[in-house]
């Protein structure tokens, strides 16, 4: 059963913590790993890593979450997103008890790019731990190259593999770009929306609380 909205002092609960600390989490695992950290390098595979499990915690969150935080409250609906915008446009937009239709694209979209870049990331390291892949830097910075005679054991197979990881390479930068981009979509769509209806769109994902 969904919790129910907690109204005080002329505020309406929007946001529970979890869609909050894993809506942050996500932006900060994105941001580091695009302007931060260096590809391939073990903090960024670490980043990566927090990602997959941020974004499992929210879809995990999408089904036994609070009703606001149901993926049931905010169903992709590409028409109902252009109809949105138009009355955004119009300055006659409506409250929605969770995602607005445009804002649910845009977090399916969202959610659906860091897929991509996590799934093409894994296979990039061979499904690798960011303690396995130190452990095997370890080695061989002290001479122990049998991990790496191992991995290359039977040549049709690594070519195979090799393959496979350059194809993953080539998607991983494509969808880190595209994800980037939708990124930097989401921040100007909600600037521009909270900016044209006077509303602060930020504030709730920050303290759970909307205005009434």
């Amino acid at each position: 059963m969904a919790a129910p909205r907690i109204k005080t002092a002329g505020h309406v609960t929007l946001w529970d913590p979890v869609v909050r600390i894993t809506h942050w989490g996500v932006a900060a695992t994105v941001l580091a790993n695009v302007l931060l950290t260096e590809d391939g390098s073990l903090l960024h595979v670490w980043v990566g890593w927090v990602a997959l499990a941020t974004l499992a915690l929210r879809l995990v969150w999408g089904a036994l979450g609070p009703r606001e935080a149901r993926f049931s409250a905010f169903p992709p609906n590409p028409m109902a997103a252009l109809r949105h915008l138009r009355l955004v446009l119009s300055g006659q937009a409506r409250e929605y008890p969770s995602h607005n239709p445009a804002g649910a694209m845009m977090v399916y979209g969202l959610w659906s790019t860091l897929a991509v870049v996590i799934l093409t990331g894994l296979l990039m390291t061979g499904g690798a731990t960011p303690m396995q892949i130190a452990q095997e830097k370890a080695a061989v910075a002290s001479g122990d190259w049998s991990v790496l005679i191992r991995d290359s054991e039977g040549e049709s197979e690594d070519d195979d593999r090799s393959s496979l990881r350059h194809t993953a390479e080539e998607v991983h930068e494509v969808a880190a770009n595209l994800l980037f981009l939708l990124a930097a979509l989401h921040v100007a769509g909600v600037f521009f929306e909270s900016r044209l209806l006077r509303r602060n769109l930020v504030a709730p994902m920050l303290t759970g609380e909307r205005r009434k």
